[in-house]
């Protein structure tokens, strides 16, 4: 497993998103090359 450190590259992952109004799969690949910004919030989404 690779490990994120500070000022280095995400590790690769794949993971569910809420995107124009439906869920959807999403992967880092997809956006090689391009400049992202990802934000992550535990519990988000969880309806609870």
């Amino acid at each position: 497993m690779e490990v994120a450190r500070a000022g280095g590259k995400a590790p690769l992952f794949e993971g569910n998103a809420y995107f124009n109004g439906g869920f959807t799969k999403v992967k880092l690949a997809d956006y090689a090359g391009k400049w992202i910004m990802l934000c992550f919030y535990p519990g988000d989404f969880t309806f609870v």
